[in-house]
């Protein structure tokens, strides 16, 4: 299952990536994150592990797998024959930003996993999009 979506945001890229890359504050303006824990105190790296739980879902252990400072991050987690990997990605665009998001599941549970849990999955991403880019035009 792959799941993508995408946003302008009217805020610059750099506005976007201290928002979408402060991973510890998610849960103060995303309602589909209940808490976040980090290994580390400072800024996210390759291979650090972030603690993730949301409401329904067991707390998932999400190791970062490629950063661009400032660009993109992508992370990926193990749960039940599961593997899932989502990116976050700004762009410039105009004199704002573009923002997307995606989520990708496989192995070999990840067929009935997305039959069950799809629906809640694709509104889950499509809630943490719309609450970033709020979050960012908020000031």
């Amino acid at each position: 299952m792959r799941y993508e979506t995408e946003l302008d945001v009217a805020v610059s890229p750099e506005k976007v990536w201290e928002v979408m890359a402060d991973v510890d504050h998610w849960a103060d303006f995303i309602p589909t994150t209940t808490w976040v824990r980090r290994e580390s105190g400072d800024a996210l790296a390759v291979g650090e592990k972030v603690r993730l739980k949301q409401p329904g879902i067991p707390v998932l252990v999400w190791q970062v797998t490629e950063l661009e400072e400032g660009r993109v991050f992508v992370w990926q987690a193990s749960a039940a024959g599961t593997r899932t990997v989502a990116g976050h990605e700004v762009t410039a665009r105009g004199d704002g930003s573009h923002l997307r998001i995606w989520l990708e599941q496989s192995g070999p549970l990840a067929g009935p996993v997305g039959l069950l849990t799809g629906a809640r999955t694709r509104r889950y991403v499509q809630t943490e999009i719309e609450s970033m880019k709020a979050r960012c035009e908020a000031g």
